[in-house]
C-alpha cells in the first residue's frame, strides 16, 4: 500500500473529529513529508511524536488537535502495535524497582533547574493546580497546597512525610504556613540540591531516597505527582511503606495523575522521551493496591485543571525559549512542545484524570468534611 492509501485513511479517521489535513483551521495538521501517513499507521502515537520532533508536520493549535481525536477515540483505530513490546515487558520485568526508577530522575528531573523554574510557578510546583477561585498559575498551585493540607488536618508540630517531594516547595509550604516537621524524600539530585537551599533554616530535612527504604513514624504523610513513577508491580510495595510509616491516627494524601483502564505500561512516545519506564494507575489498581490496609475517606477528582495547569506552563515555556534555547536544542523545544500541549488536550478531553485520594488507617472517629 501506498503514501495515498495511508493519506486517505487518516483523513477519513480525523473527519468525525473535525480534524482536516493542510487545513486552515487551527487544530488542523500540515504534513511537510509524505511519510507521516505510513509512519502513524505502523507505529501509533511513537511515530506521530516522532515525526512532529522531526518536523515532518506542523499544527497551530496542539492541544485542540489532540483533544479532539482523543475525545472521538480515533487513537483507538490507529495501529497500536508499538505497545506488544512494552506491554510483554511490563507483564515479564519490573520496570520501576529502585535501580531503574532512577532514570526518570535523570532523564527528565535533573535535566535543568533552569528549565523548570523558568516553566513553573515561583515554589516550582510540578503538578496540578487547584484553579478554584484562582485567577493565576501561582495562586492555583498555592490553593493546591492548602488543599492538600487542610485535607490532612495539619496541624503544628505533626511530623510530616513529603514522598517525592519535588523542589521542596510544598515541604517547605507545610512549614512555614502549618508548622510542621517535615521529611521529603526524592531520588532526583538536581531537586534534592535545590529544596535543601529553598527550605534551609525551616524543620525541614531533604533526603535522597526511594520511598521504599523511608523509616521512622509520622503523623501525616502525602505524594504529590510521584505515584505515576511507582508501576502496578509497586503499589502494594507503595502502600506498605505508608502503613508501615503512618502513626495508627494518621491520614495519608495521594495527589496522582489517573487512567481511565487498567492497564501495565505508558503511552510509548512519553515513556521514550518524557518519563521513562512511567504509567498512569487505574482507580481499581489504587484501591486493590490499599485494601486491608487503609480506609479510603475521600476522592476528589479534578481533572480539567490540569488543561489549565499545562497550558499555563506552555506559555511560561514559550515566553522563556529567547532565553533556554541558549542552552535547549530546537529538537527539545519541538518536544516538550509536544509533551505539554498533547498532555492538555488528553486532560481536556477526559482521556486522563486528576484525583487527590485521602485515606485513614482505621476512619475518622466521628467523620469530617473533606475541604473543597
Amino acid at each position: 500500500m501506498g503514501d495515498s492509501y495511508f493519506r486517505n485513511r487518516l483523513e477519513e479517521l480525523l473527519a468525525p473529529a473535525g480534524v482536516s489535513l493542510n487545513g486552515a483551521q487551527p487544530w488542523d495538521i500540515t504534513v511537510h513529508d509524505e511519510r507521516f501517513y505510513r509512519r502513524v499507521f505502523t507505529q501509533g502515537h511513537l511515530g506521530a511524536g516522532e515525526s512532529y520532533m522531526e518536523g515532518w508536520w506542523e499544527c497551530r493549535a496542539l492541544d485542540e488537535f489532540f483533544y479532539r481525536v482523543l475525545r472521538h477515540g480515533i487513537e483507538k483505530k490507529i495501529s497500536r502495535r508499538e505497545n506488544l513490546l512494552e506491554t510483554l515487558a511490563a507483564r515479564l520485568l519490573n520496570l520501576q524497582t529502585e535501580k531503574r526508577s532512577r532514570s526518570v530522575a535523570r532523564r527528565h528531573y535533573d535535566i535543568g533547574n533552569d528549565l523548570f523554574g523558568r516553566m513553573l510557578d515561583s515554589r516550582m510546583i510540578y503538578s496540578c493546580g487547584y484553579w478554584k477561585d484562582a485567577g493565576s498559575l501561582e495562586e492555583a498551585q498555592e490553593h493546591k497546597l492548602r488543599l492538600v493540607f487542610d485535607k490532612l488536618d495539619l496541624r503544628p508540630g505533626m511530623r510530616l512525610l513529603d514522598i517525592g517531594c519535588g523542589w521542596g516547595g510544598a515541604a517547605r509550604f507545610a512549614a512555614e504556613h502549618y508548622g510542621a516537621e517535615v521529611t521529603a524524600v526524592t531520588i532526583s539530585r538536581e531537586q534534592q540540591r535545590l529544596a535543601e537551599e529553598r527550605c534551609r533554616g525551616l524543620p525541614v530535612r531533604i533526603e535522597l531516597m526511594d520511598y521504599r527504604n523511608v523509616r521512622g513514624t509520622f503523623d501525616r504523610i502525602y505524594s504529590i505527582g510521584m505515584f505515576e513513577h511507582v508501576g502496578y508491580r509497586n503499589y502494594p510495595a507503595y502502600f506498605e511503606t505508608v502503613d508501615r510509616c503512618l502513626g495508627q491516627d494518621g491520614l495519608t494524601l495521594l495527589h496522582t495523575i489517573g487512567s481511565n483502564r487498567t492497564c501495565t505500561h505508558g503511552d510509548p512516545w512519553s515513556e521514550k522521551y518524557i518519563f521513562p519506564n512511567s504509567m498512569l494507575p487505574s482507580a481499581t489498581q489504587i484501591t486493590s493496591a490499599c485494601e486491608g490496609r487503609f480506609m479510603l475517606e475521600d476522592w476528589h477528582v479534578f481533572s480539567p485543571d490540569y488543561d489549565r495547569t499545562l497550558m499555563a506552563w506552555h506559555r511560561n515555556f514559550e515566553e522563556a525559549w529567547p532565553e533556554l534555547g541558549k542552552s535547549y536544542t530546537e529538537t527539545f523545544r519541538r518536544m516538550w512542545n509536544y509533551y505539554l500541549l498533547s498532555f492538555a488536550g488528553a486532560f481536556r478531553a477526559r482521556y486522563d484524570q486528576l484525583w487527590q485520594v485521602l485515606l485513614s488507617k482505621s476512619g475518622i472517629e466521628g467523620g469530617r468534611t473533606v475541604p473543597r
